[in-house]
């Protein structure tokens, strides 16, 4: 056992990415357990679905994957074990509790969210103090993540507030959530996609030459804090302008880029398949906006972000997690015939789950639809733990 831990316990991303998929799991199938009528609970999607992802299981696979590389950015030493295992049970601990506590004690939520926000405060310190302490002349990549996980202790915090009984309760939970999925997830994801891509992409084409925008990182978050804006505001004409606005940007900006989509193995088109669904998503939102806009009626649900959270999330997480596990247990990053078909099954998934927000205009089955959607990704989800979490609990 001991020999096991120490194994375990040797690189950050391994307890983290491994707590991260075990909650990934546990999470949706709890939103399968509830939609199926075989799980009661009282609280609402916002806490059990929207929070559960943003601030346990997302999160902990890129702090995972930032403990390692956050140092190697600012040519600074690793972060000790003893510090990184902390925060890992602090955070195991407390997702435990939440989970528990949204199936028998609600009145307990608030205090395992409270610990949750202590652990990504002890992660946002530990970075920021990486960064202090570095010498090296860019740190571009590395301030804008930092500025997106604050923005997320933000987000965090609102929503605690939104657990105690206040009149405002509901709209402070919208507004965190929006944040907290916009600005920090999609911020982190974001900042690190334009950071590890294009290199990644170098490494095995050697002949192709980094091409992106130098403000790329203040662009992005400008434009998420329009459309955060326009969400709370919940105006179709200022959504309509924002997410135009960031279509042509994305667009533009991986036009700049020229990946060589055809010149690599699947172990990289699947991170580019994931850049793919930004512009994908912002296109659906602005159907929606002009729909309202025109009074059409049609109804998008949240195929949007559904679009983004699976299309763009979930397909780089299996692609950078497949990668990482591979890479840092000593074997080679490369994508078998059963990890290709894992990352196709997935795009069927994604598409399978916008499909299910579009049934609410017609006459077919809404839950059905979300229920097929939510098995299958657990489906993936289990299979790629079969080859991968298994190499993660056996350490290094």
């Amino acid at each position: 056992m001991t020999t096991w831990y120490k194994n375990f316990s040797s690189q950050p991303h391994q307890a983290f990415f491994s707590n991260g998929m075990i909650f990934f799991i546990l999470f949706l199938s709890l939103i399968l357990g509830v939609y199926t009528q075989k799980i009661s609970i009282d609280s609402s999607i916002l806490d059990y679905h929207a929070y559960s992802m943003i601030h346990i299981v997302f999160i902990q696979f890129f702090i995972g994957f930032l403990y390692v590389v956050f140092p190697r950015f600012l040519v600074q030493a690793q972060i000790k074990v003893s510090t990184y295992m902390k925060h890992f049970y602090l955070y195991f601990f407390s997702s435990v509790g939440f989970f528990i506590s949204l199936l028998f004690a609600n009145e307990y939520l608030f205090l395992f969210s409270f610990t949750l926000l202590l652990a990504q405060i002890l992660s946002f310190k530990t970075l920021y103090e990486i960064y202090k302490n570095s010498k090296v002349t860019n740190k571009y990549d590395a301030k804008w993540i930092l500025i997106c996980f604050f923005a997320g202790l933000i987000s965090h915090i609102l929503f605690y507030i939104s657990f105690f009984d206040v009149s405002f309760s509901f709209t402070l939970k919208k507004l965190a959530i929006n944040s907290g999925f916009y600005i920090f997830l999609f911020g982190i994801i974001f900042a690190v996609s334009q950071r590890m891509i294009p290199f990644f992409t170098q490494v095995k084409v050697p002949e192709y030459k980094i091409s992106k925008s130098s403000k790329i990182m203040e662009i992005f978050f400008f434009l998420m804090l329009l459309k955060v804006i326009a969400m709370f505001f919940e105006n179709a004409y200022f959504s309509l302008i924002s997410d135009t606005l960031f279509f042509v940007f994305i667009v533009n900006e991986l036009i700049k880029w020229k990946l060589p989509i055809f010149k690599v193995s699947a172990i990289m088109w699947v991170l580019y398949l994931s850049l793919f669904w930004i512009p994908l998503g912002f296109f659906i939102s602005i159907l929606e906006n002009s729909f309202s806009i025109l009074n059409i009626g049609f109804i998008f649900e949240k195929a949007s972000l559904h679009a983004f959270a699976l299309g763009y999330f979930t397909t780089i997480l299996l692609g950078f997690g497949t990668r990482v596990v591979l890479g840092h247990s000593g074997r080679t990053p490369y994508a078998n015939s059963f990890t290709k078909f894992l990352f196709l099954a997935l795009q069927g998934v994604i598409i399978l789950r916008v499909f299910a927000s579009f049934t609410l205009n017609s006459n077919l089955n809404y839950v059905f639809w979300i229920n097929i959607s939510s098995f299958f990704l657990l489906l993936i989800l289990i299979l790629w733990s079969s080859s991968y979490l298994k190499i993660l609990l056996k350490g290094k």
